[in-house]
């Protein structure tokens, strides 16, 4: 069995399974292999009454480029979905991302003129010049009113931590629009794939040969040896064997419910701030493709410290995390036989169309290809 294929792709996430979709157009042999009971990763749906469920939490498709956009497309006809998150502090409902809705809902205000100047002067009396933490950072970006009742419960519950100990960068910037528009995302390019992602990842699957229900490390040489390459997309630190130490994640857990009503909530997303409600949001499934069920499926997000038992789904970019991640960065140079990407062996937050544009790039550069 020795070097039957050409790579072995460890994940089945949309890195992996693009690289693999790549070579496999170049005439490459490829084997993915994934520890879960299905391809996909993060963005697998599974099909509940009629209803795609996005099995580990919203997932929208949003990009600039057009090139990226055409690309999933070969794969799936994309809906005009938008997504336009509305969130629920102290029985009370704003829409997001702030904009002259939330404004006025916060304040009253109806101009422009009458939002800025109530922010300028809140980021005057609460902001302060050189932010050492997210709550500084927060208060000299939008000032008071906002920050409490938009963002410190919900971060507070998304990292579990007062926002005093989380560092400034994690919001380098909160987008703050003065019109009167809900769109979260001011990509061009936006929408759910029609019959849920399952279908671009099939596509891009199609010819590939791939394992589930396989863990790498319980017979890590045995899987190396299937291959001259691995293009691996876990844990960087478990990729190294720890040897600088443990990497810290966020984890999430995800509650379903199948409801007997049309319409629980009336959109897909709704955030939770409030400390004493446990989850962070409810999503409501049909709502991404404007679904005429007559059940609908709800799913209660809870955010989680991370164990080794638990799934890894955000890296903690602080300080301290960043300097171990820097010295398992150097051995990946080090090491020319692996090629490593996507969020976890990355240790970098990604959306999808940059995941995606990631593998493509990783593509090019292996196949020694022209990057434009």
């Amino acid at each position: 069995m020795k070097d039957k294929y050409d790579y072995l792709i460890v994940g089945a996430g949309l890195f992996g399974c693009v690289f693999a979709h790549e070579a496999t157009k170049r005439n490459k042999r490829c084997l993915v292999i994934d520890k879960r009971n299905h391809i996909g990763g993060n963005v697998y749906c599974e099909n509940t009454e009629g209803i795609n469920v996005h099995k580990y939490g919203a997932h929208i498709f949003h990009t600039n480029d057009k090139g990226l956009w055409d690309y999933v497309n070969q794969f799936a006809t994309f809906n005009h979905y938008r997504n336009s998150p509305v969130s629920v502090s102290k029985g009370k409902l704003y829409n997001l991302p702030f904009n002259m809705n939330t404004f006025y809902q916060l304040w009253g205000t109806k101009t422009p003129e009458e939002a800025k100047a109530k922010i300028n002067a809140q980021i005057e009396e609460y902001g302060v010049q050189d932010p050492q933490n997210l709550e500084e950072q927060a208060l000299s970006l939008v000032g008071k009113d906002i920050y409490e009742t938009l963002i410190k419960e919900y971060t507070q519950k998304q990292w579990g931590q007062d926002p005093k100990q989380l560092p400034a960068f994690i919001i380098k910037r909160l987008p703050v629009r003065f019109t009167y528009d809900n769109n979260y995302f001011n990509d061009t390019y936006q929408g759910i794939p029609e019959g849920g992602y399952n279908k671009i990842i099939e596509g891009l699957m199609q010819g590939v040969d791939y394992k589930t229900e396989v863990d790498f490390f319980e017979n890590r040489t045995y899987w190396e040896d299937q291959a001259h390459k691995v293009v691996f997309t876990g844990k960087v630190d478990e990729y190294f064997d720890y040897r600088f130490g443990r990497l810290e994640y966020r984890s999430l857990r995800f509650e379903n419910e199948i409801l007997n009503t049309d319409n629980y909530q009336g959109n897909a997303v709704v955030n939770y701030n409030d400390l004493e409600v446990p989850y962070t949001r409810i999503i409501e499934h049909k709502h991404f493709e404007f679904g005429k069920q007559p059940v609908t499926v709800i799913t209660r997000e809870y955010p989680e410290n991370w164990t080794p038992e638990k799934e890894a789904y955000y890296p903690v970019n602080n300080p301290e995390n960043q300097e171990i991640y820097n010295q398992y960065a150097q051995l990946k140079k080090e090491n020319a036989s692996t090629i490593f990407g996507g969020r976890l062996a990355e240790y970098k937050y990604y959306d999808m169309h940059q995941i995606i544009a990631a593998a493509l790039t990783a593509v090019k550069r292996e196949f020694k290809e022209n990057e434009d």
